[in-house]
């Protein structure tokens, strides 16, 4: 009885210290990535598809940033201009109405030609504002959700790096005549074993999610744009076609 209970008590204050190295190790990595010392190249090399995944993660949630802040200037932009040229346009108009020349006519015909302009021109806030909702629910959700499940992926990558460097260190002083090294090293394998599973299944997540972001993204643009580009008028191209469709 006594000697079942000393190996409780002896896998008790195991479990404790394999606890307290793992958090040691996990940190240890923290400080290497945090102050950006060398890291094994090979280990590094392993990550290079996974590391361009998040360059392009970063890249859609950067510029989507970018295109609402571009967005919003559009359409003060765009307001300012209407009000301009729908007060220029009154004045023309006002003018003209004095004027009995041609000139009169010429500045009424020209004022009302600036507040039609005016008027299409605010007509653009529309699909301006539904793009900008449309962007902005996209940050909110999809680009939030890869976000998320990068964060959980680099810390895996956090521990999986920090137990490597656990068994890098129990091998440099491992004897394999000696038991209870051995077992220490087999259990610090474990660990490692562990923690790349749960990094590899991550890794898949995170490298999934980007891909289909991106295609999200497009499809997104395409489809709000088409009706931007609806109030803007035909393109050159379409221009050509109808031209050269016409008898």
């Amino acid at each position: 009885m006594s000697d079942y209970l000393d190996r409780f008590i002896q896998s008790q204050d195991s479990s404790v210290v394999n606890k307290f190295q793992q958090k040691y190790w996990k940190t240890k990595q923290t400080l290497i990535k945090v102050t950006g010392k060398k890291e094994d190249e090979h280990v590094v090399a392993s990550d290079a598809d996974l590391d361009a995944k998040l360059e392009v993660f970063h890249s859609i949630q950067r510029t989507c940033m970018e295109l609402l802040k571009v967005i919003e200037q559009y359409q003060r932009r765009i307001c300012l201009l209407s009000q301009e040229e729908n007060e220029l346009g009154r004045f023309l108009r006002s003018q003209g109405s004095q004027d009995k020349t041609r000139a009169g006519k010429i500045m009424q015909a020209t004022g009302k030609a600036l507040c039609f302009s005016s008027q299409q021109r605010l007509a653009l806030r529309n699909p301006l504002c539904r793009l900008y909702q449309e962007v902005e629910t996209f940050r909110y959700r999809a680009i939030s959700d890869t976000w998320l499940t990068v964060n959980r992926m680099e810390q895996s990558r956090t521990e999986y790096r920090g137990a490597l460097l656990w068994m890098k260190d129990v091998s440099q002083e491992l004897d394999p005549d000696t038991h209870k090294q051995m077992e220490k090293f087999r259990k610090v394998q474990a660990q490692v074993r562990t923690t790349k599973t749960s990094f590899d299944k991550l890794k898949n997540d995170v490298c999934q999610k980007v891909d289909l972001l991106g295609a999200s993204r497009c499809n997104l643009l395409s489809h709000v744009l088409t009706t931007y580009q609806q109030f803007l008028g035909p393109t050159p191209n379409q221009q050509k076609t109808k031209q050269t469709s016409m008898p």
